[in-house]
Parts: C-alpha cells; structure tokens; sequence
C-alpha cells in the first residue's frame, strides 16, 4: 500500500479558502468537504497525482467531530492541524506525498520534507 501515493488535505484552510457561510457550521461544511474528496481516492489529482491516491483530511477545532469514510481518512489534530499535517507527511516515508492547502507557512515546512504542495481550487468544485 505504500506505493500509493498520500493525499493530506488541510480541510480548515481549503474549507476557509470560500466565503460560502462555512463558519455557521465548521463540522457541516468539513463533512461535506470529505464527501467531494471521496473520487479523488481513484482519480487523485490528475494529470500531476494520477490515482489511486490515500485521501487524509486533517480536521481540527469544531471538526474534529467528523469521521471518515472508506474513501477518505479524517484525522483529528489533537492541537495545531499544521503540525499534525506535518507530522502525517513525516512520518509517511518515501512515498510520494502531496498537501492541500494554500497556507505558506505550512507550505514551506512540507515541501522542506518532500512533499507536493497543491492550492485549494484543486479539490474544490
């Protein structure tokens, strides 16, 4: 299974990243964003990450309530969804990883581990 590439979405940054009311219900509008990440796990990000990927939304603050599905792995970060993110792309190996999120910061620290860095826009309809 560690041939195939790890899909790690950042859902508060990717979920932030549209004005659409998602802060009236942070833990709706995480689920909803895992329910459209259910494909990328046989197509991923094509034609960069052609699939099958392993799609991991990291959830955090008033999301961590949301589960995954067979699709998709949620990961509930205990404190900092950045470090969890971090510590997910750390510890996957050498296999290809790749991270969803438009955040500089946590931009610079994946890519210093050799990851893939993707906007947002990517993964939203």
């Amino acid at each position: 299974m560690d041939r195939v590439p790890l899909l790690i979405v950042d859902a508060a940054n990717v979920v932030g990243s549209r004005p659409d009311g998602w802060w009236r219900d942070r833990a709706g509008a995480a689920a909803r964003l895992r329910d459209g990440l259910a494909a990328l796990a046989g197509t991923g990000l094509s034609p960069e990450l052609p699939g099958p990927v392993e799609v991991v939304l990291v959830v955090e603050g008033a999301a961590r309530g949301v589960t995954g599905t067979p699709e998709v792995t949620v990961v509930a970060a205990p404190g900092s969804g950045d470090d969890t993110i971090v510590e997910l792309v750390a510890g996957a190996g050498n296999r290809r990883r790749a991270v969803v999120t438009a955040d500089r910061g946590l931009r610079e620290r994946v890519v210093a581990l050799g990851a893939e860095v993707y906007g947002p826009r990517r993964v939203r309809p």
